[in-house]
């Protein structure tokens, strides 16, 4: 369709210029398909039920749960800020260590990038921790950060293989001696 339009207003004084920008598009094309796999239906309900997962498992955290091993495989690793912890019940023992707030916490998770292939998938977010003393009291950032995750389906539902959460902003005082730069 678009060579008959071309091949239509050929003699039109910006018809050349249309054509070395869709030359130049056609040629850069082939890199930018490469970049990102098919969207299809059942990669696009994976995605969803990724996100969602990873939503619940911040509430949990929001409401100061320290129960993450139904989130994991079992030869699962999670690295948080260079502390790092192999299966199930070391997490879980990494988040029983996690202070409980006075106030109200949620995490607020941003830019998800996440790529599912089959039965395995990468995500990536940034994550904001808000904090509110009171419910009158204004809300406070308190840290900031970003992860990246390796997941793996199986019987239907995802789980994380791999967790790696980098701090950007916030660092409690007692994890800076753990802090790798990322």
């Amino acid at each position: 369709m678009l060579l008959r339009v071309l091949t239509a207003f050929r003699n039109h004084p910006w018809a050349g210029r249309v054509l070395a920008a869709f030359a130049v598009a056609l040629a850069a094309a082939p890199a930018a398909l490469t970049q990102h796999r098919p969207i299809t239906l059942s990669a696009l309900i994976d995605r969803a039920q990724i996100e969602d997962m990873l939503v619940e498992y911040y509430e949990e955290l929001s409401a100061g749960s320290a129960r993450f091993d139904s989130y994991y495989t079992d030869d699962a690793v999670l690295d948080v800020n260079g502390i790092v912890k192999r299966g199930k019940g070391p997490i879980d023992d990494l988040y029983k260590t996690i202070p409980k707030s006075k106030g109200t916490v949620h995490v607020l998770l941003t830019n998800p990038k996440i790529d599912v292939d089959g039965d395995s998938a990468t995500a990536e977010v940034i994550w904001t921790e808000v904090y509110s003393e009171t419910h009158g009291a204004p809300p406070q950032i308190l840290e900031q950060g970003r992860e990246h995750d390796e997941l793996v389906k199986r019987n239907g539902r995802w789980y994380l293989k791999k967790r790696v959460v980098t701090n950007d902003g916030g660092l409690p005082a007692a994890l800076e001696k753990y802090y790798k730069v990322r």
